[in-house]
This record gives structure tokens, sequence and C-alpha cells, in this order.
């Protein structure tokens, strides 16, 4: 099995409105920046570039393929993108090195969510036929699953806020998180509901940004000199999107 090395990683702050910067001027800074770290000149110095994002952020279909103006169209790149986040794009970069397709590889996730109402936006990449016509937003979804924990006993109101306590400390450690602070469970019990039993700390923040990473063969990363850390496994699970399908009181890919 092919070692693999990861050699440069960058991200934007998260923010909740960036304004009218659009999704390639979210890209390039974070490309520029890992070019950087690597000592390349563009992405043509890699065997492959993959990117996540949403196209339903956008409001259109192929949305992504703007992004790539963020790379340079000419000359043509050996270039995929996922429906996803970018960790799913690192997934597909790794397999990609792993099969021996590829020495190296760029990846880069973008999303600027922040021009619609997020959590309808999200209800309409549910199943077509019976969740999307019903507008089930991300917020209802995730009470509902919120409130069968609670109803079995596995979680208290408490642990929730203890979470989001927890979560707010350790952003005061990253500069770029949206949210940080020193926030005790006693004070986010107090807040009012958002969508009983969820309260608005229970509920991540819309959010505009974009992060990028290289990756290569740890031999690779030799040849270019460069310090490196090895990417030594890497899994992906999945569960059914249909809430009547699964244990909403248990999630084995999460674990």
């Amino acid at each position: 099995m092919r070692e693999i090395a990861v050699v440069a990683f960058s991200q934007s702050a998260c923010v909740a409105d960036i304004g009218a910067v659009n999704e390639v001027e979210l890209i390039m800074p974070q490309l520029q920046a890992v070019y950087a770290q690597v000592g390349l000149n563009s992405a043509q110095d890699v065997d492959f570039v993959c990117s996540g994002s949403c196209d339903y952020l956008q409001g259109a279909a192929f949305a992504f393929v703007a992004g790539v103006d963020a790379l340079g169209a000419v000359p043509p790149l050996k270039e995929s993108h996922v429906e996803m986040d970018a960790a799913w794009a690192l997934y597909e970069a790794v397999l990609k090195i792993r099969t021996g397709h590829a020495d190296s590889a760029l990846l880069y996730g973008f999303g600027k969510s922040s021009p619609g109402e997020l959590p309808a936006v999200l209800s309409q990449r549910l199943d077509p036929y019976y969740l999307a016509p019903l507008w089930l937003d991300t917020v209802s979804l995730a009470a509902l699953q919120a409130r069968m924990l609670l109803d079995s006993g596995s979680i208290t109101e408490s642990d929730m806020a203890a979470v989001v306590s927890r979560s707010r400390q350790n952003a005061q450690a990253n500069p770029l998180a949206q949210l940080a602070g020193d926030v005790g469970v006693a004070a986010l019990l107090q807040d009012d509901y958002l969508l009983a039993p969820l309260r608005r700390g229970d509920c991540a923040p819309v959010s505009d940004g974009a992060a990028a990473m290289i990756i290569a063969t740890v031999e690779q990363a030799r040849r270019w000199g460069v310090p490196y850390v090895r990417l030594t496994g890497i899994d992906q699970r999945i569960e059914s999107h249909n809430p009547c399908m699964r244990d909403l009181t248990d999630s084995v890919s999460t674990r």
C-alpha cells in the first residue's frame, strides 16, 4: 500500500456573510497558500485535482464548474468533483494515489451558504419523491433526532449543552472559527428554544468559507523537500438519508 503524506493545508475564516465575494474569490487565496507551502506554481504541478461543494447553494446544476476558474481552465487538468464536502474529496484523492493513478493531488472545498435560507435549500437534497416535497429542513430533522435521543434516555439537555460549551471553548484556539468563547452549560440552558428541543447553540451557524489541501506519496513529499504528516488511515461510512429507514438514536458512521 502506498504511503500518503499531507504536505499543505489552508482554510479561510468561517464568516456568517462574506458579502459580494464569489466562489472563485473564496477559493483562490487558499489555493495560493497551499502552492506556496510546497513551492508549486499552479495546479499544473500536481497529478490530480478534486473539489467538494454543493450546487444547491448556488442554485444551478453543475455550478461547481465555475470554481474551476480558480485553477485555470487552460491547459486541461485531471479534475473531479464530489457533490459533498471536502472530506469526501480527500477520500477520492487518497484512492487515486493509492491505486497508482497519481503521485500527488490538490483538493479543495468551498461553500457560500449566506445568500439563501440554508435549512430550506438543503431540504431539496433529500429524497425527491417523499421528503423534498415536504420541505423537511435540516434543523427540523436534527430536532426530531434530538427528541428521540432525549425520550430514549440516551442523553439529557444538559449533555447537549455540555457539547456546545466544550466546542466553543475549543474554538478559542482556532482564530478562523465563527463562534468561540467560554460559555457555561447553565448559561446555554437559559437560551430560548430555536426548535424544541434544540436551542440556537445546538445548531451550526451558517458559514461562508473555503479550504484546500495537497497530499502526495511520501516519496513525492521527500522529492519536494517539504515537511509532511503521514495519513495512516481513512474510512468512509454512510447511512440512509431516509429517517424512516434507520434508528435515529444511533449512528454507526459517526461513532
